[in-house]
């Protein structure tokens, strides 16, 4: 703004005493200061303002304010509320330095007029800084140069002074301040991430305010292509769920300023500049097209029951594209993940009771936050945007179910507690997404075990299937299980009836001990050996003394008379539960 807008601002009580030819002059800022030298503080532009208590006699006039014009200050304003009138030799100064200078009505606040400065010079900021956010939208959507969103983040700081993050919906850190590098701290984006997805379940526009210890928040939301033009508070269920859905996967702009009393020109700034980022949200999402391809093409084939050897022909042309440069064949994990709702006729309490539904629409949300989760915990040691480009996700129906490789190089699949773990997947993630689920949603994960060939992934997808069911069983709106835990006491469901339990266990092993009363097979012992060795028929049969076809043939018999498959793993889990409740 200029000198001569100030001047002609009643409200601002601003007497002109010198400098009538400087009022075009333009004002960047604004400072009001008591020193004898406040050059230290000064960047040029300012509009300075004093109360003159640096002035003991007239001798003190002519180095303040020559300090002023070494330091490019644009105007100086004195105030008349403690001292009077303005001395005579402080107008001669300024004079003579060119430097124009104001009286300030004793009625009117140095406060009135700093945020009036400030108001007006960030407007004007704001205008600016537009324009070259529009043409950093130009080169972002015409092509890869753009630089993505720490660019933006940049010139928000530089411009507006504004410090801000891009987080995704867990609060991970996708974009930050380059010029100071400053970094937001894991609880703070934690809790931003959880008020976001709170706050945008309303339906409310942007921004949301979150005051954290002493700092004050404004988050935007980030909406990239995906997102219904739905009302949460709508009419129709249906739609509103849509939008809840969406917000799971949307990522917000954390500016560290209260928004409350922004002007609508620097709100919109900063709506456009979510619009900016929102473009480098989709291309992100697209860059993960391929992969998504990779692990459909291979849940198909592992859920139509190929062959080993097509599975794993499939897994070699998905191996380069996730693990660029390793050579040796990866181990590989399963993770599945389902999103539920309640259909709004039984509330959930909280403990997995309640009428829910999760409908082939699901899908595509339970993939997004798969696929997040999966990068947020970095559960195996490696970096966000490593592990970002290791995982495949795909989404059959209301079910997500990602395809995790893990390096031979890296050595992850060593040791019973390797590679992503269950607990550690939810430990970043858990406060958000619940607050983003709230009362009427659940997310529930399932983690397989690492396995070492194409013909492992039957099993493994099988196995992550039942860690989630055991998930799904507990408590909380975000809960994962994982293989670990297929053999321990948490399977046997000690909240089912009695009556129900012996039924079940009745109708699977009675067969087996009335055979054993009848001929002295010893099946039930044979069984308990045979689940006890993982299956294997080398040791059971060592542990039995018994030669491999002899237990062949009694796991032969088993089968046949329970109509059972303990090749299956629904079967052998079946088996142990029924022996454990014996």
């Amino acid at each position: 703004m200029r000198l001569r807008a100030l001047l002609d601002t009643d409200a601002l009580g601003l007497r002109l005493l010198g400098g009538e030819d400087e009022l075009d002059r333009t004002v960047r800022g604004v400072m009001t200061t008591d020193l004898r030298d406040p050059s230290r503080y000064l960047s040029g532009g300012e509009l300075v303002l004093t109360g003159l208590a640096w002035r003991r006699d007239a001798a003190d006039s002519e180095p303040f304010v020559r300090i002023l014009v070494g330091a490019g200050v644009t105007a100086l304003a004195a105030g008349e509320a403690e001292l009077g009138p303005v001395p005579e030799d402080l107008v001669e100064a300024c004079g003579r330095h060119r430097l124009p200078l104001f009286a300030v009505h004793e009625s009117v606040a140095f406060a009135t007029i700093t945020e009036h400065v400030v108001r007006q010079v960030s407007g004007e900021r704001a205008g600016d800084l537009a324009a070259v956010v529009d043409r950093h939208r130009r080169m972002m959507t015409s092509g890869p140069a753009g630089g993505g969103p720490d660019v933006v983040l940049d010139l928000l700081g530089s411009d507006l002074d504004l410090r801000a993050w891009v987080l995704s919906p867990t609060g991970r850190p996708v974009a930050g301040p380059r010029a100071d590098g400053a970094v937001l701290p894991a609880d703070v984006a934690t809790r931003l991430a959880a008020e976001h997805l709170a706050a945008g379940r309303t339906g409310r526009r942007g921004p949301h305010r979150v005051t954290v210890g002493p700092t004050t928040y404004s988050l935007f939301p980030v909406r990239g292509g995906h997102r219904p033009a739905a009302a949460a508070d709508g009419p129709d269920r249906g739609a509103a769920r849509d939008v809840r859905q969406a917000v799971l996967s949307d990522w917000l702009l954390a500016v560290e300023a209260d928004a409350g009393d922004w002007a609508e020109e620097r709100l919109d700034l900063l709506h456009g500049v979510t619009q900016l980022i929102a473009v480098e949200r989709d291309r992100r999402d697209a860059a993960r097209t391929v992969r998504r391809r990779l692990a459909q093409e291979v849940l198909e084939l592992v859920q139509a029951g190929a062959a080993p050897g097509e599975i794993a022909a499939r897994l070699r042309v998905a191996a380069p594209v996730l693990l660029p440069g390793v050579g040796a064949a990866p181990h590989w994990q399963v993770v599945v993940a389902r999103v539920e709702w309640d259909d709004g006729h039984d509330a959930r309490d909280g403990s997995g009771a309640g009428s829910s539904s999760a409908g082939a629409d699901g899908g595509p949300v339970a993939q997004a936050l798969l696929e997040e989760i999966l990068v947020a915990p970095r559960s195996s040691g490696a970096s966000g945007t490593e592990y970002a480009d290791r995982i495949a996700v795909a989404h059959n129906g209301a079910e997500a179910v990602a395809l995790v490789p893990l390096s031979a190089m890296t050595g992850e699949h060593d040791g019973p507690e390797s590679g992503v773990l269950a607990d550690a997947l939810l430990e970043a993630v858990r406060v958000p997404l619940t607050a983003g689920l709230d009362d009427d949603g659940r997310l529930t994960l399932g983690v397989s075990a690492a396995v070492h060939s194409a013909e492992g992934l039957r099993g493994a997808l099988e196995e992550a299937r039942h860690a989630r069911r055991v998930a799904a069983a507990r408590s909380g709106r975000v809960c994962a299980a994982g293989h670990q835990e297929l053999a321990s006491h948490v399977l046997l469901l000690p909240f089912v009836p009695d009556d129900v339990r012996r039924a079940f266990t009745a109708r699977l092993l009675d067969p087996l001990r009335d055979y054993d009363r009848r001929h002295r097979a010893e099946l039930i012992p044979t069984l308990e050996a045979f689940l006890d060795s993982d299956g294997s028929w080398t040791r059971c049969a060592a542990r039995l003394h018994l030669h491999v076809n002899t237990l062949r043939y009694r796991v032969g018999r088993i089968e046949q008379l329970t109509g059972r498959d303990l090749s299956r793993l629904e079967d052998k889990l079946d088996f142990f539960l029924a022996l454990r409740m014996s």
